[in-house]
């Protein structure tokens, strides 16, 4: 939960980008099984059928990731199964640590052994960084919406939510709107995850106290001057919640997204009541994305990495995450979605806000100029 990966899942839209041509294939070299090698493939049916790809990550026997802490999106359980699924052993790196230090360790480690094979950012930050990135398609790449997807398959989301409210029922009251936290009830116990500034769930929910006071994805202002009202109260909490102070009742409120929340919720039964509201009057949601590093160390097991997460088993782990798979529309029209998971989701309803990538940047420039006078 303590999860401030820089500026993640702050929209869902994709900026325009022109498709890469298709490259004439290769000769085989190292590491190749068919006629491309893994390093260039930019599909499974490019290297010779998913078959083929999998006998050549097995060969390589390893995958590198890297900002995946087990209780985001149900990661823990969607590495095992990787591991079980395919007998490759998963290296995860800095579980909490954020999108730019992923970026970061990419160009630090380029070359060796222990590079990230695979990435898992927030919209900006791929955006900002796509030069690193090597194009590939999933078989299931129809299911994604257009709008989710760079076009070439540089990125591409694949899992979201809502920012939301989450709260110990034992400590504090249940808030029906923004607006609630502001009351004498929550003294002391209104925690953001990280600084809106450098993280996209605080940024996010920065957009989302917007809403709740006459903002607008345009108009992030009333955000920012929510939190300073925050302060002020003394509601304000500076601590970076994890599942640690959530437990441990140091952080009683904390406004995160629903499926990192929820995931509390059923983490903590028995220990703690804690509940999740997504406030009617608020609804702000987003995906993350996911990118394959174009000088990855172990090409092929980062494309089956791939395949996996947006295969039905895949996209059902991070639904059993609580967070919202992308390809769930298809695969409710299937019928091959996990629908007790399903009926699990934080419950939504009304109007719902999708920062574009032009909404988040000017939003961005605001906090950048007030947000530190304002609260911090």
């Amino acid at each position: 939960m303590n999860h401030t990966r820089v500026l993640r899942s702050v929209g869902v839209g994709v900026t325009a980008l022109a498709l890469v041509a298709a490259c004439g294939t290769p000769p085989a070299e190292d590491g190749a099984v068919s006629g491309t090698p893994a390093a260039t493939a930019k599909s499974a049916a490019e290297f010779g059928g998913l078959d083929e790809l999998v006998a050549a990550a097995k060969e390589e026997g390893k995958l590198n990731v890297i900002a995946l802490p087990p209780d985001w999106a149900n990661y823990g359980e969607m590495i095992e199964a990787f591991e079980a699924e395919y007998g490759i052993e998963v290296d995860s790196a800095q579980p909490d640590a954020s999108s730019q230090d992923e970026i970061n360790a990419a160009k630090q480690l380029k070359g060796g052994d222990r590079a990230p094979d695979v990435f898992d950012l927030g919209l900006n930050v791929a955006i900002a960084n796509k030069d690193l990135f090597a194009p590939y398609q999933v078989q299931t790449w129809a299911d994604i919406a257009d709008e989710l997807k760079e076009p070439s398959g540089l990125y591409y989301g694949d899992y979201g939510g809502f920012m939301s409210i989450g709260y110990d029922a034992a400590k504090a009251p249940a808030p029906t709107s923004v607006k609630d936290l502001l009351k004498p009830e929550y003294q002391g116990k209104v925690a953001l995850n990280g600084d809106p500034t450098q993280a996209g769930a605080a940024f996010s929910g920065v957009l989302m106290a917007a809403l709740g006071n006459g903002g607008s994805a345009d108009d992030i202002a009333p955000g920012v001057e929510f939190f300073k009202q925050l302060k002020a109260a003394g509601n304000f909490l500076p601590v970076d919640p994890s599942p640690a102070t959530v437990e441990s009742g140091q952080t009683p409120v904390v406004i995160d997204w629903d499926y990192t929340n929820a995931a509390q919720t059923a983490k903590l039964a028995g220990k703690v009541d804690w509940q999740v509201v997504v406030p009617a009057e608020a609804q702000v949601g987003g995906y993350y994305n996911q990118a394959i590093n174009k000088d990855a160390p172990h090409p092929a097991a980062a494309r089956l990495w791939q395949e996996f997460l947006y295969s039905d088993k895949g996209q059902n782990i991070f639904l059993k995450g609580l967070s919202r798979p992308v390809r769930m529309d298809a695969m409710t029209k299937s019928g091959a979605v996990d629908a007790d998971a399903a009926a699990k989701l934080p419950k939504t309803s009304g109007e719902q806000v999708f920062p574009t990538q032009e909404q988040s940047d000017k939003a961005k420039q605001v906090l950048s100029s007030t947000w530190a006078q304002a609260v911090g």
